[in-house]
């Protein structure tokens, strides 16, 4: 499959804005993740991911570090959330 069939799809794709919900004392604290705030993450991954992604062309190095900072962003989530049911 042509890479540029699928960054055109991948760049179709909407992101919710997701919203991590961090406890504090047992107050749930809600924080937006902007899209300033992604990009950064976005930027520190490339750093942190640089030599295992040279080999990729750089629609595929894009593409990845977006899917990573998705994962990221769920795993936060899903940490969050059971983190929340052994506090109950």
């Amino acid at each position: 499959m042509d890479s540029r069939f699928i960054f055109s799809i991948h760049k179709l794709v909407k992101y919710p804005q997701p919203i991590l919900r961090i406890t504090n004392g047992g107050k749930s604290l809600k924080q937006n993740i902007t899209f300033k705030q992604r990009k950064e993450l976005e930027v520190k991954m490339s750093k942190v991911f640089k030599e295992n992604i040279k080999g990729l062309s750089t629609e595929l190095q894009k593409i990845l570090l977006d899917d990573l900072v998705t994962a990221f962003q769920n795993r936060i989530n899903v940490l969050i959330r059971a983190q929340k049911k052994r506090s109950y």
